[in-house]
């Protein structure tokens, strides 16, 4: 490959628009900023990459330009125009994207955004179903009503994993990472495999030893494993052979990733393999060969969403009657794994009196939650916004814990909580949200906040409750 030119770096970075350099072979010697984030990642452009192969469409109008010709701009599907400049004989062509009528990238932006806003207005609606059906099986409807409560109650969780899909893809899950063993994991998962196989499928694991450690949301890693998983059984047809592999690379020259020790995972299925035109749209949300099985499209894009966001990458390498290779790299984490997490506690702890205030702008879900907290036996202050909340304190109220919702016209929930600390230093606090990009960036256990993702049911909302008092129940045991 062509050695990378004195300042070219430079060069490419002052550009305005999307852009790389390709040597005289077609393949790409640098990228700049602009253009990865104009792909979203849905095209990944490495040192070595055959232009050709990223952009197939524009494969003419790439070789021509390698010969000294200038081709018209090329109209590649969820890019945009594709223009090569020729660099004279023996130099190469410089890629540029233009028109991007929205890209990738810019479609990613959009949706990320909808899919944050559809989080928080829908997890409000799920709450208040989930609410209200948790508080009417506490009043003992009867049996013929806890029927039609389960169904209620089961059609809500199926519409919370669907925004919990929405918000991987679009990067804006609230995480509760631990460090895991990577073999341990994927033996565990591996447990359960065979019955979601089918007896077809040969699954064969080769796991690289010592063992690497990576630090993840464990439902959300499981997730992506069975996402996978499942995308390869479907590529089989029910029958063939699943390997599942880890191992370790050392990433030192990258466009897409940091340098670094990484973890990796492989998953290959001898399927028929992905079609050249469209192994660049696999990972766009909402693009599915399985329209007629009911294909979401969401699946690998929620792969992504989650590897992107853990500060990892995808690869795919799959070729016509060859199967496929889903590759996952993961940050390396050095120490320990962590303990298993304690099993919750099912019971509110004994608290200190006083009321719990509670927040949220939205009228219906405010009244379920609090009628939830009552039947539990607190007392409960409410507050449609924050002004009105800080009202009751600087009034006198002294609540037992405060519960308020993020996303609120006016002040918002975090900034309310760090108000309240300033009159209460000590008092729990405990925020919901339904809108996970309000809170990611925040270091809320270092604040001595709790989190509790919506759409929550009433046992939940409890417990969650009950661990937001367990710091000063411990202190105050201390004490006495």
């Amino acid at each position: 490959m062509t050695p990378r030119p004195p300042g070219g770096e430079a060069v490419l970075a002052a550009l305005p628009q999307p852009a790389a350099l390709l040597d005289v072979a077609g393949r790409v010697v640098l990228a700049n900023a602009a253009i990865r984030g104009a792909l979203g990642g849905a095209v990944l452009i490495r040192p070595g990459d055959l232009a050709a192969r990223l952009f197939p469409a524009a494969e003419a109008a790439i070789q021509a330009a390698l010969t000294g010709q200038s081709p018209p701009p090329v109209e590649v599907d969820s890019v945009g125009l594709v223009r090569l400049v020729p660099l004279g004989a023996g130099g190469g062509a410089l890629l540029l994207l233009e028109a991007m009528a929205p890209g990738v990238g810019a479609r990613l932006e959009i949706l990320g955004r909808l899919a944050g806003g559809i989080a928080h207005d829908f997890n409000n609606l799920l709450s208040v179903v989930l609410g209200a059906a948790g508080s009417l099986r506490h009043l003992s409807a009867g049996a013929a009503a806890a029927l039609e409560l389960e169904a209620i109650e089961s059609a809500a969780e199926r519409g919370s994993a669907l925004v919990r899909q929405l918000l991987a893809f679009a990067r804006q899950q609230v995480m509760a990472p631990r460090v895991l063993d990577l073999n341990d994991s994927i033996r565990q998962l591996a447990i359960m495999l065979p019955r979601l196989l089918g007896a077809r499928i040969e699954l064969t694991l080769e796991l690289e030893e010592p063992a690497r450690r990576i630090r993840v949301d464990p439902s959300q890693w499981d997730q992506v494993l069975l996402n996978l998983v499942v995308n390869a059984r479907d590529a089989m047809g029910g029958a063939g052979a699943l390997r599942i592999a880890t191992g370790r690379r050392l990433v030192l020259d990258s466009l897409a990733l940091p340098a670094g020790r990484y973890a990796m995972v492989e998953v290959t299925d001898n399927g028929p393999g992905i079609p050249p035109e469209l192994l660049p749209r696999i990972f766009e949300p909402f693009f599915t060969t399985k329209l007629a099985q009911g294909g979401t499209g969401l699946g690998l894009a929620t792969v992504q969403g989650i590897i992107g966001q853990l500060g990892g990458q995808m690869e795919v390498e799959s070729k016509p009657g060859q199967g496929t290779t889903f590759r996952i790299l993961l940050p390396r984490h050095d120490g320990p794994a962590d303990a298993p997490p304690p099993p919750p506690r099912a019971a509110p702890l004994a608290v200190p009196g006083g009321p719990v205030l509670l927040l949220d702008d939205e009228p219906s879900l405010l009244r379920v939650a609090a009628l939830c907290l009552q039947q539990a036996g607190f007392e409960v202050v409410q507050a449609l916004d924050a002004e009105e909340a800080l009202e009751h304190l600087e009034g006198g109220l002294r609540p037992c814990l405060i519960a308020t919702d993020v996303a609120m016209p006016g002040m918002d929930g975090l900034s309310f909580a760090r108000a309240a600390r300033r009159i209460l230093p000590d008092v729990p606090v405990l925020l919901l949200s339904g809108y996970a990009a309000a809170v990611v960036d925040s270091d809320l256990a270092a604040e001595g906040f709790r989190f509790l993702a919506k759409p929550y049911t009433p046992d939940t909302l409890k417990m969650a409750v009950a661990g937001a008092f367990l710091p000063l129940a411990q202190r105050l045991g201390k004490e006495q």
